[in-house]
């Protein structure tokens, strides 16, 4: 039981009230939890993806959000997005912007989602466990593989919502 991981359990303003088990939020009790999202841009304003492992247990061989992981109990969303880009890809220098915050509900799980973007140009390394392949997309790429079957539905819902914000960092860069 010790390796079991536990999640916060939090209401719709962010406030932990509680907590659970991975498996008690992803068996469709639907109980919110936090999670966090990387979007990984580089300088010419491509997206980075990864490819889900076929292992996973929710959306396996989907490409998805450079980095997404779950907030542990205890732990800050900045402590769990370092965490999870540390984990997943390897990289631990990075200045994330905070873009937007967000409940994501499908029949199996319920997340505040709390997505963040950064523009990177150095080394990826994934883990092979959690990630089967990762690249950059450009922007009309990913809008000819949406409703494809390709991407999460996640992933989809969420690049729509971003896309203006990242097109306006990559422009402030390339400005």
């Amino acid at each position: 039981m010790s390796n079991e991981e536990w999640f916060p359990l939090i209401d719709e303003t962010g406030t932990v009230i509680g907590k659970a088990t991975r498996r008690e939020c992803h068996n469709g009790s639907r109980l919110l939890h936090p999670v966090v999202h990387l979007h990984i841009l580089n300088p010419n304003g491509d997206l980075y993806l990864q490819k889900r492992s076929k292992n996973k247990d929710i959306q396996p061989g989907k490409w998805d959000t450079a980095v997404g992981g779950h907030v542990d109990y205890g732990e800050t969303t900045e402590e769990a997005l370092a965490r999870e880009v540390r984990e997943e890809l390897g990289v631990t220098q990075f200045i994330a912007h905070e873009a937007l915050s967000y409940i994501f509900d499908s029949d199996r799980e319920r997340e505040m989602v709390h997505a963040f973007y950064t523009i990177y140009n150095g080394e990826i390394t994934i883990d092979p466990i959690e990630i089967e392949a990762g690249r950059y997309w450009s922007f009309s790429e990913i809008h000819q593989h949406i409703g494809q079957g390709v991407f999460t539905p996640n992933f989809e819902q969420e690049f729509l919502r971003i896309e203006p914000l990242l097109m306006q960092a990559i422009a402030s860069v390339n400005g």
